[in-house]
């Protein structure tokens, strides 16, 4: 977890593309500030050629060179340069659709639900026989087209990972589609690009590449319940986190902690993810005390209640949840 957390590329910007359809993006960039930039420049110098021949040319030459501009400002230029820009966006537009998608039994479709303000992540991938669901992190094979399905269960959020791909808002009631592929392993960071609230800026979302072995790997850990708490502080963790109706909100596969709860992100393999709220701390056993305690500290307005436990009983909490691998 340490080298992903170390190996974060592109941050959040989409001049490091990871994959295709950033590559795609970066170039429209590039080509069309470019084109912008000689529009101005001929512009400029048209202006200044305009202001100069005024105090030159003789009075009846005005109706022609007044002619003249039109034309040429007017018809000439604009097919000669705004045209092709525009023929060139419009082609390389259809290049961010992938031509074809695995579908069927090879299709791995990620459902990933927006919420105040945190990320519900689903996999469903016939390999493994069912679904599998975390949060906050979405995980995906190196080289592979993966198709997103974006639902928001409460206001409008935007998904973006700008390494990766475009911006696409997310509108209640509606599922909109992207896709997302990495050519590189390591960590893309994105975030909700849509104002939804208090939290807007606190509502990050980290995808992490990996190879196609480690991916099946990992998505295979996951699939599986929880392994039970090893140790004494872990096991009465557990039984803190039973007592303290923590399973009302989270749910953790595997360990009679509750039925499957949806308020709040499900934390059967917490440990396995690279951060807390959303990517507000990153993940160790300081910032899950700290969260435990005071989320509205790192988070105001986070639904989550603080929790006043002895040091005893913290320890005990954060050593089961450390196991949930």
């Amino acid at each position: 977890m340490t080298a992903l957390s170390n190996n974060v590329l592109g941050m959040q910007s989409s001049l490091r593309p990871g994959g295709p359809a950033a590559e795609v993006t970066t170039e429209m960039t590039w080509v069309l500030a470019i084109g912008a930039g000689v529009v101005f420049g001929v512009v400029l110098l048209c202006i200044a050629a305009a202001l100069r021949h005024r105090h030159r040319a003789p009075a009846v030459d005005s109706g022609r060179v007044e002619r003249w501009w039109i034309v040429g400002a007017g018809v000439v230029f604009p097919l000669l340069v705004l045209v092709p820009l525009l023929l060139y966006a419009t082609a390389r537009t259809d290049a961010l659709t992938p031509p074809r998608l695995a579908t069927g039994a090879d299709e791995l479709v990620i459902t990933v639900q927006a919420r105040l303000w945190w990320w519900r992540v689903t996999y469903r991938d016939p390999l493994i026989g069912h679904e599998v669901i975390t949060a906050n992190q979405i995980n995906l094979p190196t080289g592979r087209a993966v198709r997103l399905a974006l639902v928001s269960d409460d206001v409008i959020h935007s998904f973006w990972v700008p390494a990766l791909a475009g911006k696409v808002d997310m509108v209640p009631g509606k599922v909109h589609h992207l896709w997302l592929q990495a050519d590189r392993a390591g960590v893309y960071r994105g975030q909700c690009a849509e104002f939804c609230g208090e939290q807007h800026a606190r509502m990050a979302i980290h995808v992490v590449a990996q190879s196609p072995d480690d991916f099946s790997r990992w998505l295979q850990a996951q699939a599986a319940p929880a392994a039970a708490p090893s140790g004494p502080d872990a096991v009465r963790g557990l039984a803190i986190f039973t007592e303290r109706r923590c399973s009302a909100c989270h749910s953790v596969l595997g360990l009679g902690a509750g039925p499957v709860a949806t308020l709040g992100p499900d934390l059967t393999h917490l440990a396995s993810r690279l951060h807390l709220g959303a990517g507000t701390l990153p993940f160790n056993r300081a910032s899950l005390a700290d969260w435990i305690a005071d989320p509205q500290h790192a988070k105001p307005g986070v639904r989550m209640p603080s929790y006043a436990l002895d040091a005893a009983s913290m320890q005990a909490l954060v050593s089961f949840l450390e196991q949930l691998r």
